[in-house]
């Protein structure tokens, strides 16, 4: 649904017409124009236009999704979590956790789709009188902890700034030093008696020197480069200790050494000669020899008379699968006796 077709189901207003308007929703999930609200409340109570469910305005919220369900959802997961906090160190097995965690999403079910909803308030209330030192002791854990990653983003801003602080007081002092050289330099030509070229000479090296002398001060300004060990989020960064690290790698001399093996090809059929002898053989007598264009190329007359032989008695054998072997082997002894020949 596109963004510019919400629209207020009381006064019909969409946000098209209105680009202004803003969606509010409350705790039944149908959503009011923000101007519907204020005259809903005028006389101190109203209910909703749809379900006629009676509504509270302090219970009213901005709508961040363009469906209302939604942002009922969330509303109530994040009513529900704030009570059903346990985790899983508060059970003795991981069955009952995932019991208890079952529990819970059948728990905002409930409510979201308005299923059984007096039960389900009732299953709530008894909960928070049975488990309120358990969730006020949660509650306190996970404060701490927020207070905790609070300080490490309070912390890990602090040093960007300082870092970035440094980098432009550098610049600055980088941009003054040029000055002061260009204005001296200017006032040498002026004013001395030196030849110009040495003049400019001098300058030259002290700009290089200069240069060279920036990048040390830079680092020593921005003060050692600590590396942090953990996230913003509070995770660890790196391998933990009860991990083992990544395996060493081989040295060079215990590595094997390798052995070429010339490649064998089953033609099924009789083998070719080999490319070697095919001169000897005669069987360039009727073949195009190759050029000298070609010959850089690396193409000589051998390959293509090989290629052709190969592909002319390839497959000519109809060998069954057992004697498959033995008959590739009389080929090669016969072709060999044809080359000796």
């Amino acid at each position: 649904m596109d963004g510019n077709d919400q629209t207020c189901p009381k006064c019909k207003t969409t946000k098209y017409r209105n680009p202004a308007m803003i969606l509010m929703v409350n705790a039944c999930g149908h959503a009011l124009c923000e101007s519907c609200v204020e005259l809903l409340f005028a006389k101190g109570s109203g209910a909703c236009p749809e379900c006629k469910c009676p509504l509270r305005r302090n219970n009213f919220r901005i709508q961040l999704f363009e469906d209302p369900a939604v942002d009922k959802e969330v509303d109530i997961r994040k009513r529900i979590l704030k009570e059903f906090n346990k985790r899983q160190e508060d059970f003795s097995t991981l069955r009952e956790y995932n019991d208890y965690l079952e529990e819970v999403e059948n728990i905002i079910f409930n409510l979201v789709f308005d299923v059984d909803s007096t039960n389900t308030n009732k299953m709530i209330d008894n909960y928070k009188k049975e488990n309120k030192d358990i969730t006020m002791k949660n509650r306190n854990r996970q404060s701490q902890e927020e207070i905790e990653l609070e300080e490490l983003l309070e912390a890990e801003k602090a040093q960007q700034s300082e870092k970035a602080n440094s980098y432009v007081n550098a610049e600055l002092e980088e941009k003054k030093q040029k000055h002061k050289a260009r204005e001296k330099l200017i006032d040498e030509l002026m004013f001395s008696d030196a030849d110009a070229k040495s003049i400019v000479a001098s300058h030259v090296q002290a700009t290089a020197a200069l240069a060279k002398e920036q990048p040390k001060a830079a680092a020593q300004a921005g003060g050692p480069v600590v590396k942090s060990s953990k996230f913003s989020s509070g995770i660890q960064i790196g391998l933990r200790q009860n991990t083992s690290s990544f395996l060493p790698i081989p040295k060079q001399q215990d590595l094997p050494l390798f052995h070429y093996s010339a490649p064998v090809f089953d033609y099924n059929g009789p083998s070719p000669p080999a490319i070697e002898v095919l001169g000897k053989l005669k069987y360039f007598a009727n073949i195009r020899a190759a050029n000298a264009t070609e010959r850089a190329g690396g193409y000589t007359e051998a390959l293509s008379c090989c290629r052709a032989l190969q592909e002319a008695m390839g497959g000519l054998f109809y060998i069954p699968q057992s004697g498959h072997k033995t008959a590739v082997a009389a080929s090669a002894e016969e072709t060999d006796d044809m080359e000796t020949a």
